[in-house]
This record gives C-alpha cells, sequence and structure tokens, in this order.
C-alpha cells in the first residue's frame, strides 16, 4: 500500500509509519557518509550530508514512489572511493555502514520495547514496533548483492574481480531489475530469510 493510500485511509498510522521509515532511510545514508570521512572522505560532509535534516536527503522522485506504491528511497550519500585509506577495505566499510546502522536501531528499539511496562503501552509504543520492522527491513533488502544495493558493493571489496565483472553488466540496469523483482513477489522469500536471519541475531526469535 502506498503511503498516500494509507494517509487517506488511517491518518494516524500514516503518521505513526511515515516518522520512523524517514528517520530510518536518513540515518543509513549519514553512517555512509560518516564512515566514508572518517576513512579519508569528505566529500558528503562538504556537500552538507552529514546531516538528519530530511530535506537534505530526500528524492523527490523517490518519495513519489514511496507515497503511490509504498516502496521509495533517498538520494545516496555521495562517497568518492578512491579517497577511501585503505580502498579496498573502505569500500566494505562504507557499504557496510548503512546497513549496521539499520541493525543496531533494531536492535536497541527491540530492547526499549521489552522494558517498556504494558500498562504504559500506548500509540508512542506501534511506532517503536515499526522502528524495529522498518530497519529489520531496511537491513535485509540491502543485504541483497544486486546493484546499486549495499550488498553488491560488499561483494565487489571482498572479491573484487570476481564480482566487477557482474556488477558492470548489471550496474546501469539493476535498480530496474531491483523494482522487477520486488513487484513479481520474487524478493520477498529472500527479504524475509534475511529479516529471519536479523531477527535472531538481535534477540526478537
Amino acid at each position: 500500500m502506498g503511503l498516500l493510500k494509507l494517509l487517506t485511509q488511517d491518518p494516524l498510522a500514516f503518521v505513526l509509519l511515515v516518522i520512523p521509515l524517514l528517520f530510518s532511510v536518513i540515518i543509513h545514508e549519514v553512517a555512509h557518509g560518516w564512515v566514508a570521512f572518517r576513512m579519508g572522505d569528505s566529500t558528503a560532509k562538504d556537500m552538507g550530508r552529514l546531516t538528519l535534516n530530511p530535506l537534505k536527503h530526500l528524492d523527490p522522485f523517490g518519495t513519489l514512489m514511496l507515497f503511490l506504491v509504498g516502496f521509495g528511497w533517498a538520494k545516496p550519500v555521495p562517497v568518492n572511493f578512491y579517497n577511501l585509506h585503505p580502498r579496498r577495505k573502505g569500500l566494505i566499510l562504507v557499504s557496510s555502514a548503512g546497513i549496521a546502522a539499520n541493525i543496531l536501531l533494531a536492535f536497541l528499539f527491540e530492547m526499549l520495547l521489552k522494558v517498556i511496562p504494558l500498562r504504559y503501552a500506548g500509540t508512542w509504543v506501534i511506532a517503536i514496533y515499526f522502528m524495529v520492522q522498518i530497519n529489520i527491513t531496511l537491513a535485509a533488502l540491502n543485504l541483497i548483492p544486486i546493484p546499486p544495493l549495499d550488498g553488491s558493493k560488499i561483494l565487489l571489496g571482498i572479491f573484487p574481480n570476481q564480482t566487477s565483472r557482474i556488477y558492470g553488466l548489471l550496474g546501469q540496469n539493476g535498480f530496474i531489475i531491483i523494482l522487477l523483482l520486488l513487484f513479481t513477489g520474487i524478493l520477498t522469500p529472500v527479504i524475509t530469510f534475511i529479516r529471519h536471519l536479523i531477527e535472531l541475531l538481535i534477540g526478537i526469535r
């Protein structure tokens, strides 16, 4: 369901979903830029992208798609991988940073859910639950090794020679391939499997 439809049907659910979603996506992108800065590339910092201000991160078309079909994206934080030192390790760490940030957020908010007394449960607890689920899903999706998702760049850093040819073939059409796989449901079992692994990691199951 797109967010626009959700807004018209249940405004409260819209608010409880969209705020954690925006926050999680922004943290994901800022994590990439922050690790890149720590490893020698200041591109994101120089462009003012190391901020939680959503206006710096929202992609107009990605936001429109989110409202219409329920799947969208933010502007990727710019990283010049040639500035990273060491370059190969930097590629792996920068590409992993957004995923790690989402998993950490999911863990922290899951721990918060476990310590909240039931008598205090309310609307804001639903927002925390959404925060956990959204971050698990973002991490799972980005672990898939199809360009331009982070998983492909991690593999590129680990297996540069073997992966570079595949990355080159899929690079230009990777985004279209991802959309097709998502809309046809082919990626659903893959994402579900990775979600289960992350849930085991952070102690949900």
